[in-house]
């Protein structure tokens, strides 16, 4: 059980260290403005972001649903899966650590708040928030592609779990935008000192688990792939 909370907590980080990343923390950054337009009522910002929040959990949540309970309640494919996961880990881990680290460079394009979605999204008040979450969390880049897909994914399939490994991992990317909103409430200046320090974390952070997922996979390679006893 405790490995199991232990991977729930990873789930998160990846969510965190997904939405610092540049592709990411762009969409994010595009939420805060738009969030943060309610300045005059602190409330409102953090009530705001909490929905927003919301939004990308539900994306995340039910993508993550769709997968996984898909993949195992095929009795064929949950038992393969089951069989010959850590083989799969193993490359998965090298791949993603090369985007992290940024030996491998993919330009996707995104979706950003621009005029026309801004105003149909304020259509809807408050609840708009909500559809941006909706929205900027299925705009995956090639960091966020490679950590839900290659690392969360694969996480929620070992562990059986559908819908709590995706709502961490939705959570941890929707925390800086929360946390910007309330900063929002309390200053601006306080804001733009975060994002400044925010960026020079985001490199180091990304690099941290870059290697972490590359000396991972190297040993799960070894392990399963060509069954060398590391230790």
């Amino acid at each position: 059980m405790d490995s199991y909370w232990v991977a729930a907590a990873s789930a998160c980080w990846l969510g965190i260290l997904t939405s610092i990343s540049p592709c990411p923390l762009a969409t994010n950054i595009a939420a805060i403005s738009y969030i943060g337009k309610r300045v005059d009522r602190p409330r409102m910002v953090i009530f705001s972001g909490i929905i927003y929040t919301t939004g990308r959990v539900v994306s995340y949540v039910t993508l993550g649903f769709l997968i996984v309970a898909s993949a195992l309640s095929i009795p064929e494919l949950s038992f393969f899966l089951q069989k010959y996961m850590n083989l799969f880990l193993g490359p998965l881990l090298l791949i993603t650590s090369l985007f992290l680290l940024e030996v491998i460079r993919v330009s996707l394009p995104g979706i950003g708040l621009g005029e026309k979605l801004r105003q149909k999204v304020d259509r809807y008040g408050i609840w708009g928030a909500g559809i941006l979450g909706l929205l900027f969390a299925l705009s995956f880049c090639p960091v966020s592609a490679a950590l839900y897909f290659g690392s969360l994914i694969p996480l929620a399939v070992k562990h059986h779990s559908s819908v709590l490994m995706p709502a961490a991992y939705a959570v941890g990317t929707a925390l800086p935008v929360v946390l910007f909103s309330a900063l929002i409430a309390v200053g601006a200046r306080v804001v733009g000192k975060a994002f400044h320090r925010l960026s020079q974390i985001e490199r180091w952070a990304r690099r941290i688990t870059g290697v972490v997922f590359l000396l991972v996979g190297i040993y799960y390679c070894l392990t399963y792939l060509f069954h060398i006893e590391v230790w």
